[in-house]
């Protein structure tokens, strides 16, 4: 293909699979721009970003800065929500590439009387774009280079920074070549900074023996905002299924009075649409979440796409499940675990289109009818990729605050595909990341590799699916370390509350990640007035978390050396280091850990600075590279803000 530009731009980063994917920002975040930029021979080349909403008919422009081996760099905010466009530019500027020359050929002590009546004609160029004042100080040059007698104050002016800074701010762009343009979707804050609570409303109730309601949540919303949480995610609040419902501890068999699973979800009451009559209607929860928001908190809704045998769909929709030829439908598995009460939607179904307009409008219901902007969705990955990537963005359309968190705990590849595909945070491999080691090696994975420009991850200790073994009989000091350690390297965190509050963790068997007597399959009466230890202390770190910017991102982080292998430090900033915080924890449950903290390069060239302990309000001056620490399994972790 002939094409006469002499400019090469390659590698153009970030970018996600060469542009088929957009990459996450939130509103007033950057994105910085780098790319190979590069001619032929030795002119000047300029380059710049352009960028623009979609909203937006004029693109605006930033220049690239040089740095070493043909790379450039730039940057550029992203001040709304939706998605945005960008690409680079590149171009051979003959204006600058002339007064290179004209300074060069002074400087040797050459005549230059061409090159001046050149320049004259750069001038006029530029003089149509300059403003008034540009205008007359243009007007001067072009008059010292086209009169002879002129000859020193125009070489003088001709290798002005003053005329360099013109030419610049007005380039004359000659066999400009472009790059594809990219794509980056920008979210409203809560899409990186989120504190989630989760507890079944069924639950909810005071008195023994008693199903909560709606109106018993309404209750517990001052608890939940006072412990510094912002989103109330509840599992799900349809109708429960009748048919092949479980029984306690997940029994086959379900006895007179047993609830069932939330998640087997649908029954002659209703479905998708439908609220579960004991904890109350719609009106009911539209007033909960109501009320919710007044206190700051916003109500997220499971998303699950799946139904019990006696779901109205089964016998209104057939089509949308995969029938065997004995009459019956495949019940859901994940072996060794068996799902009776569950039938899995048949997305291969012929009438797909209709299925997906449904399930759509589904989410829609909720959004609109309940003023539901968060949605946690059950199992993305056992669904279609592209049914997402619809899904979403037909949701976006027309509600941009409306947020996805995936709950797909499967291989990496998958995960990682959800999070293109739309999904605004995902659950993580963090609920088994324990070591030192672990920690630093999979924290460095999320913020430092290709994952930090798409993938925003969500820290759970626990969840009601998962009875981690770290967990398991765990004494206080291992919650502490967790919520610790999930509310300081994420912005996003989340706890099955109570269970985690009250360490409730024995486990159904040896070996299994599973809650013994689990609410997944009955309801309790939790002591919502108990005060603890993890309480309090869950309450302090999610009060810091909103007061300090740096916790409130995720990917400006740094490990620092310790010498105990049990002690594990990093220090965080937010984008513009106006706001830093150095955390250390000590990773042995059960002793007393003695180290001494190398602080980053960043601090170091600081030094001395002055750190505040936000825990315990006790404050140091660090005037070394190496710092003693000493952390007991009482108060197991520091967490100090950094005054220079």
């Amino acid at each position: 293909m002939q094409n006469q530009t002499r400019i090469v731009i390659e590698n153009v980063l970030p970018q996600l699979d060469c542009g088929t994917n957009p990459i996450k920002r939130i509103v007033n975040q950057k994105v910085n721009v780098t790319a190979a930029v590069f001619s032929d021979g030795h002119d000047i080349i300029e380059c710049c970003v352009k960028f623009k909403h979609e909203n937006d008919k004029k693109w605006q422009e930033v220049r690239m800065v040089p740095q070493d081996n043909d790379e450039w760099s730039a940057a550029f905010k992203v001040e709304k929500q939706g998605f945005y466009s960008y690409f680079v530019e590149g171009w051979v500027d003959y204006a600058l590439n002339w007064q290179h020359g004209t300074e060069r050929k002074i400087q040797d002590n050459q005549h230059v009387k061409s090159e001046l009546l050149e320049g004259a004609e750069y001038v006029q160029s530029v003089m149509k774009l300059a403003t008034d004042s540009e205008k007359d100080y243009l007007e001067k040059a072009a008059t010292y280079f086209t009169n002879e007698s002129d000859y020193d104050q125009a070489i003088q002016v001709a290798t002005s920074a003053e005329l360099h800074q013109i030419f610049k701010k007005y380039p004359i762009r000659f066999i400009e070549n472009k790059s594809s343009q990219l794509k980056v979707y920008v979210d409203r804050k809560k899409a990186l900074f989120s504190t989630w609570y989760e507890f079944f409303p069924r639950s909810a109730s005071q008195e023994e023996r008693k199903h909560g309601t709606f109106k018993d949540c309404e209750k517990l919303l001052p608890r939940v905002a006072t412990m510094g949480f912002d989103t109330l995610y509840f599992p799900p609040i349809h109708p429960i299924g009748e048919v092949n419902r479980k029984g306690k501890n997940n029994a086959t068999n379900a006895k007179p009075g047993d609830v069932g699973s939330p998640w087997g979800i649908g029954s002659y009451h209703g479905g998708h649409k439908s609220t579960h009559p004991e904890l109350g209607t719609i009106e009911d929860f539209k007033s909960l979440a109501k009320k919710a928001k007044e206190l700051g908190i916003e109500v997220a809704m499971d998303y699950a796409l799946q139904a019990a045998p006696d779901h109205p769909y089964v016998k209104d929709f057939p089509q949308w499940f995969k029938w065997r030829p004995d009459g019956t439908v495949q019940y859901a598995e994940n072996p060794p675990k068996k799902y009776q009460d569950i039938q899995p939607i048949y997305f291969e179904s012929s009438d797909w289109k209709n299925l997906w307009k449904e399930l759509l409008e589904v989410a829609l219901f909720w959004i609109e009818e309940c003023d539901i902007k968060i949605f946690r969705v059950d199992n993305p990955h056992t669904k279609p990729f592209f049914f997402w990537g619809w899904l979403i963005s037909e949701i976006k359309k027309k509600h941009p605050d409306v947020l996805f968190l995936a709950e797909a705990f499967t291989r990496p590849k998958i995960m990682n595909e959800l999070a293109k595909q739309g999904f605004t945070q995902s659950y993580t491999y963090f609920t088994w990341r324990n070591s030192k080691s672990e920690l630093t090696e999979y924290v460095t994975e999320l913020t430092q590799s290709e994952q930090k420009e798409f993938y925003r991850p969500n820290f759970w200790p626990n969840t009601p699916d998962i009875n981690p073994f770290a967990l398991q009989n765990g004494n206080e000091s291992i919650h502490l370390q967790k919520y610790f350690l999930a509310a300081t390297l994420s912005s996003s965190v989340g706890i099955y509350g109570p269970v985690f509050e009250y360490q409730i963790s024995t486990p159904l068997a040896p070996g299994k990640e599973e809650y013994l007597d689990s609410e997944k399959y009955e309801y309790f009466k939790w002591d919502w007035d108990k005060q603890n230890k993890i309480t309090n202390l869950i309450t302090r770190i999610n009060s810091i978390r909103k007061e300090q910017s740096s916790l409130q991102q995720t990917n400006n982080i740094v490990f620092c050396d310790t010498t105990h292998e049990q002690v594990m430090a990093y220090y965080k900033f937010d984008d513009d280091k106006q706001n830093q915080t150095l955390m250390i924890i000590n990773l042995d449950a059960y002793n007393t850990s003695q180290a001494t903290v190398k602080l980053p390069k960043e601090l170091l060239d600081k030094s001395p600075i002055k750190i505040t302990d936000l825990i315990t309000g006790n404050q140091y001056i660090w005037d070394k590279e190496w710092n003693f620490v000493e952390l007991s399994p009482e108060l197991p972790f520091h967490l100090f803000k950094i005054e220079a």
